[in-house]
C-alpha cells in the first residue's frame, strides 16, 4: 500500500493541534475544523489512530475522523483503479 502522507509527533496545546506531515511542521486551530475535537478531553484527543495509508486520523472515543489533506489545506488526486471484469 502506498502511503499518502508520513504523519508524526501529534500533540495538542489548547485548541491547537501540532503535527508533522511529510517533514513539515503544522499548527492547526482545531476549533475551526471540529467541534467534537475542540471540546474533547486531553485523554480523548490523545487516543487517536492514524490510517495505515497516512490519509487520515480517527479519534475512536469521540467518533471523529479528519483527513490529513483537509487539516493542512491541500488536495490529492486519488488514483482510480480499473477492474478488468
Amino acid at each position: 500500500m502506498n502511503r499518502v502522507h508520513e504523519v508524526g509527533n501529534i500533540s495538542f496545546a489548547g485548541t491547537t493541534m501540532r503535527l508533522i506531515v511529510d517533514g513539515r511542521h503544522y499548527d492547526i486551530d482545531i476549533s475551526r475544523l471540529s467541534a467534537k475535537l475542540a471540546s474533547a478531553s486531553e485523554q480523548q484527543r490523545t487516543h487517536l489512530v492514524l490510517s495505515p495509508s497516512g490519509y487520515g486520523i480517527h479519534w475512536p472515543d469521540i467518533d471523529e475522523n479528519l483527513s490529513i489533506d483537509g487539516l493542512i489545506g491541500i488536495h490529492h488526486k486519488c488514483p482510480v483503479s480499473k477492474s478488468s471484469h
